[in-house]
């Protein structure tokens, strides 16, 4: 039997709540989700940025200043969610075997 969200909620503009089939609720920032985006752009720059020299000052363009959210999400089949951020990135697909591992359980 797998497990599926029943509920999503917006608890803060930068944090969200999913309770899932079994009954756990787990919460996850906007920038936990977006920094675990599985996209093959995302994964191949993550991969990058550990394989580069750290840089003494790194540019920070506007878009990066600003705070982001989730602006959409969308169901994938009956397996995942198409998440829009803020940034204008909206390329990944998570599953909910993904999101079930991302997050914190919330006891409250």
């Amino acid at each position: 039997m797998s497990i599926y969200p029943t509920e999503l909620e917006r608890l803060e503009p930068d944090q969200l709540r999913i309770t899932w089939s079994d009954g756990e609720r787990r919460l996850y920032t906007v920038s936990e989700l977006r920094k675990s985006c599985p996209c093959a752009t995302c994964r191949d720059e993550r991969q990058a940025a550990a394989e580069a020299p750290k840089q003494v000052l790194p540019v920070v363009d506007l878009a990066a200043t600003q705070p982001l959210r989730v602006d959409q999400m969308a169901p994938v089949g009956n397996y995942a969610y198409g998440l829009t951020f803020s940034d204008g990135h909206d390329t990944g697909i998570y599953t909910f075997e993904l999101l079930r591992e991302l997050g914190s359980p919330d006891g409250g």
